[in-house]
């Protein structure tokens, strides 16, 4: 690609080189988010450079990337088969970077590799900027390593620190990790594809195979099935919602280390497994009540997309749904960790129908308002900001909080 400008950006493009230990074809909203926003990069005439880990299907297809990919060796991830995370490669960023020098270098994930990235990019006095994607100390507590927090937050903290900006979705993350010691923080948000989830993704026929029928109220969870998603609550909650309305059925989609328990402790549930695309779109859509009991979300983009496909949500407020959700009017919220809260929302919800079509519409409504062009915009500033002047000058917040309401 040349560093010629984009008919959208008059402005030279920019030569970026993006580190990330997921990428698709994997599937988790880190991956997705990075997707979007390197093809949007890319569209508006910036040379990207993705290096990544080896991924298992890359020795079974080749890869036709717009972008040039430095792969680096990887390990599994422990209890995710299908996920790597990349192994530190100072030496050859070094050698690479030092040959082609990328105008600035933008640290997606923390894990080794980015670690390394950010060590390879000091040396040569590089540009640095970073995404904080994930609240790895908050996930301690859930795989029994509570005594791992304060070490795992030091350790981010550190990372973050080196780099110019850390670039986060929502103003209440940019406020707690302030609180922490992280310096230089950003509100870079995230949008959602409403031309792929949508309402008009809903199949009827996918609806037989779960077993409802038109009038069925069906309940959806998508995410990654692990500890941290608080997913014993979910179960809680569909219970309850059961003994109002016993024909709703609840269909759960996603992977991970606790869905053959869950299998086996709830067989009367729909386990989806993991989908993309439209196949995703149309689970979404297919539902009609979407439940996110989790507490561990940077940003939480199922929150969107549900809304995007039509569906009244049900979140802890926090992350997306603070930012999104207007409580009884495009969806229900509860108080932080409140489990009574959260399962009063959704029973009132599924008592309440003729209110629930009102929410959803709304939902949509909502989604549509969350443009990706204006987070790609932000994106942009952000990075030329840092690479141009070497630290990160605010801007204009992407989009008011209050639009999207």
């Amino acid at each position: 690609m040349t560093r010629s400008a984009s008919r959208r950006n008059p402005r030279p493009g920019l030569r970026i080189a993006v580190v990330s230990e997921t990428y698709p074809p994997e599937i988790n909203g880190v991956a997705a988010t990075i997707a979007v926003m390197v093809q949007g990069l890319l569209a508006r005439g910036h040379e990207i450079e993705v290096v990544r880990p080896r991924q298992q299907s890359d020795c079974r297809q080749a890869l036709r990337a717009a972008c040039a990919e430095i792969l680096v060796a990887g390990a599994p991830v422990p209890g995710y088969a299908t996920l790597r995370f990349g192994l530190p490669a100072t030496a050859l960023l070094f050698q690479r970077w030092r040959t082609v020098r990328p105008d600035i270098v933008h640290v997606v994930t923390e894990g080794p590799l980015g670690w390394s990235a950010v060590r390879a990019a000091r040396k040569l006095a590089l540009r640095v900027a970073s995404d904080f994607h994930t609240n790895f100390d908050a996930y301690c507590g859930h795989y029994r390593l509570g005594w791992l927090q304060r070490p795992v937050l030091r350790y981010l903290r550190a990372l973050h620190n080196a780099t110019a900006v850390t670039m986060v979705p929502t103003e209440e993350l940019r406020a707690s990790l302030s609180q922490c010691g992280f310096e230089r923080v950003a509100v870079v948000s995230r949008g959602v594809d409403t031309r792929l989830f949508k309402p008009a993704c809903r199949s009827e026929a996918l609806r037989r195979s779960w077993g409802a029928n038109p009038d069925t109220p069906v309940v959806i969870h998508v995410s990654r099935l692990a500890p941290e998603k608080n997913l014993a609550l979910l179960f809680r909650t569909f219970e309850r919602m059961r003994t109002h309305c016993p024909q709703a059925r609840l269909v759960i989609v996603g992977d991970g280390p606790e869905r053959v328990r869950l299998e086996r402790q709830h067989p009367e549930h729909h386990y989806a497994g993991m989908q993309r695309g439209e196949a995703l779109a149309a689970h979404y859509a297919s539902a009609d009540i979407f439940l996110n009991p989790s507490l561990t979300e940077t940003f939480g983009n199922v929150t969107i997309e549900a809304m995007a496909s039509g569906l009244a949500v049900v979140a802890y407020d926090y992350a997306a749904a603070r930012q999104c959700i207007r409580h009884g009017v495009n969806g229900m919220v509860a108080p932080f960790g409140d489990e009574e809260r959260f399962t009063r929302a959704a029973l009132e919800l599924i008592a309440h129908g003729e209110g629930m079509e009102s929410i959803r519409r709304a939902a949509r409504s909502s989604a549509e308002r969350i443009d990706w062009e204006r987070v790609l915009d932000s994106l942009e500033w952000t990075l030329r900001s840092v690479a141009y002047r070497g630290h990160f000058r605010p801007s204009m917040s992407w989009v008011a909080p209050e639009l999207l309401r």
